[in-house]
């Protein structure tokens, strides 16, 4: 069976056939309907590299699988990306993208270096990306993004006998959205986890500004007798009128939601975060005038 379809015109021209692919149901569709891909600079630099690489017309045709969902699922682990493309036979294809992993001591001293520059740390844990991150891996002569494409290794199941095809392409582009709003993502493809991460950040940070003190002295509160009374114990106070403090509504909605990071690769229309941010809005007002006493009685 040959690679590839191919068929005659009228004039006796060869040209390449390709048979339309399948409808997806439940694919990951891309949230940009059209134009660029990647809001972030991050997800534009990853972008950018893969177009610089002139692999052809296959990219277009990556960004048109990417938005009309054809991409089943995609599962990022240490140094490799495995996906499932639906084309235009029964079976998805498989994709699969090696990329190089940094060391433990590479990752060790890069840590350490973003540990130094507290806008670094800072910019990290709340999920941002650095600009100037780039030049910390400069200075170790090593790459954030890859530089060239020997340095990807992509294969799929599919019959095209171009690397890479549109099934490869369409992965690409859903990465690097997905970047977008994860950015721990790129690390955890180079082989340093969002929680690592934090964890070495964290390390470093105090290694380097924790001053050296003897350990306080542990002092003993004695323990406070129960009440002979059973009635005394078992009685219920009535609590202060400022028990619970001030309470307003806070500032950043979902902000708890938000801090445990998007959900990957989301196949709803709508935004995770902006549908969480809508709910919690909403419980917010809600929740206070119930506080207070001011909801409306149906």
């Amino acid at each position: 069976m040959s690679r590839k379809k191919r068929r005659y015109g009228n004039y006796g021209y060869e040209y390449d056939y390709y048979p339309p692919a399948r409808e997806a149901k439940g694919g990951i569709k891309a949230q940009t309907k059209r134009g660029a891909f990647g809001e972030s600079w991050w997800a534009k630099r990853w972008v950018q590299v893969l177009e610089s690489f002139q692999i052809g017309e296959r990219l277009s045709r990556g960004r048109s699988y990417a938005r009309r969902g054809q991409v089943l699922s995609i599962d990022i682990s240490r140094g490799k990306v495995e996906a499932k493309v639906q084309g235009s036979q029964v079976r998805p294809y498989s994709v699969e993208i090696t990329v190089k992993v940094l060391s433990d001591e590479e990752w060790k001293s890069l840590v350490e270096a973003f540990a130094r520059q507290p806008i670094f740390a800072a910019k990290l844990a709340a999920g941002e990306m650095p600009p100037e991150i780039e030049s910390v891996f400069d200075e170790m002569k090593l790459t954030l993004f890859p530089s060239r494409y020997k340095d990807l290794t992509t294969e799929c199941s599919c019959p095209d006998w171009s690397n890479p095809c549109k099934h490869i392409a369409a992965v690409f582009y859903l990465l690097g959205e997905e970047f977008d709003r994860d950015p721990f993502l790129i690390f955890k493809m180079r082989g340093l986890s969002r929680e690592e991460m934090l964890v070495q950040l964290s390390k470093s940070h105090q290694e380097s500004t924790e001053p050296e003190t003897e350990e306080p002295e542990e002092i003993t509160v004695p323990e406070e007798p129960l009440p002979a009374d059973p009635d005394l114990f078992w009685r219920i106070e009535k609590p202060a009128e400022d028990f619970f403090g001030e309470v307003h509504i806070p500032s950043v909605p979902a902000g708890v939601v938000k801090q445990l990071g998007n959900f990957p690769f989301w196949r709803g229309e709508i935004r995770l975060m902006d549908a969480m941010e809508f709910f919690y809005k909403q419980a917010s007002d809600t929740g206070l005038n119930a506080f207070l006493g001011e909801w409306e009685k149906e």
